[in-house]
């Protein structure tokens, strides 16, 4: 791994400043302190206004620039090629934050940032909606990562579900690995969620708000009826890129699917999803549904094996619901049909 003193190699080059520059550098960039300051921080120090030091700034960063161009200095040549190298290994591009922590580790992350900003080749887009901070050796890789963002955005919008891993990254398989994976690492509205999938961050399988949505997640992960004491136990482990973990109380669970039409109450304390084809309501609603279907009567032991297909309950909780004479009866083949209502 190629290493360099990049502390020495910044000092180096400012020492070419006269004091006001040189310290104005130095703590724009906390090359000394390790805290980036402000123009109004440094203003203040100064007794001078912002848009002032902006301007010292402008210019000593002039006279950088030249003496980095002009190569004299052989430990940034070294530097730069280093760095321009590690980029096309990533395809062109790579989000600020890990291209610092790489390249720079606990150490020198302000110092490649100072050098970053001093290499002609190299180009810096800041963050916006879409976007995490990045730099390019091509500033058209912009438009090209802009190009990917949009087109997953709109299969994401088509599929309307999280994309499994392999699934996703098969999704541009003609396009560089390396290009996919650090655009894919810049863009805002995709990530990774707790379930090891990928989607759009404003769905609560990517990027959970609430207990709702975790609860949400948790029976999607299972993908089988769950206690609510079981999915709060579970809802307080998921984590993720997007996820940390939670402490959750299964009371305030149990009152989040009590009160969600997007969960069924199936069972004393058992939860599905109403996707699953789970319709609400009590084990009579049920019936009642099951004989308007069938349009017809249906012997006991067939309304029994349909309640249970819907629910969670014992086969005598059924049989004493036929018996509402309200609702049900019965012919002399021993059959039941719904009474109108």
């Amino acid at each position: 791994m190629f290493t360099q003193d990049y502390q020495k190699i910044s000092s180096n080059i400012l020492g070419i400043l006269p004091p006001r520059q040189k310290e104005i550098i130095l703590r724009r960039f906390g090359l000394d302190s390790g805290q980036r300051e402000t123009l109004d921080s440094i203003g203040q120090s100064f007794g001078v206004t912002r848009e002032r030091v902006r301007q010292i700034e402008d210019i000593a960063f002039e006279r950088l620039k030249q003496e980095a161009k002009e190569a004299r200095r052989k430990e940034l040549e070294k530097s730069f090629s280093y760095f321009e190298q590690y980029l096309e290994k990533q395809g062109g591009l790579k989000r600020e934050d890990i291209l610092l922590s790489e390249l720079g580790g606990d150490r020198f992350q302000n110092h490649i940032y100072f050098l970053l900003t001093l290499g002609e080749t190299f180009e810096r887009f800041r963050e916006n909606n879409n976007f995490y901070s990045f730099w390019v050796i091509d500033e058209n890789l912009f438009q090209k990562a802009e190009g990917l963002l949009k087109t997953l955005v709109k299969i994401f919008e088509k599929e309307k579900r999280p994309l499994p891993e392999e699934e996703f990254f098969n999704t541009f398989k003609d396009e560089p690995s390396e290009l996919f994976n650090s655009s894919f690492e810049i863009f805002k509205r995709i990530e990774k969620g707790p379930l090891n999938n990928f989607g759009l961050t404003d769905w609560p399988e990517i990027k959970p708000k609430g207990v709702k949505d975790r609860a949400f997640l948790i029976l999607k992960k299972e993908n089988r009826p769950l206690h609510f004491k079981e999915i709060t136990n579970l809802a307080s482990e998921l984590e993720g890129t997007v996820c940390e973990k939670k402490e959750i109380y299964s009371q305030t669970v149990h009152n989040e699917l009590i009160k969600n039409d997007m969960f069924v109450l199936i069972g004393k304390g058992i939860y599905a999803l109403k996707e699953w084809g789970y319709r609400p309501g009590t084990v009579k609603d049920i019936i009642i549904d099951i004989l308007k279907t069938a349009n017809k009567p249906l012997p006991k032991e067939e309304i029994i094996e349909k309640v249970l297909k819907q629910r969670q309950v014992q086969e005598n909780t059924i049989f004493l619901s036929l018996q509402d004479k309200n609702f049900f009866a019965g012919n002399e083949k021993g059959k039941y049909y719904l009474l109108k209502l």
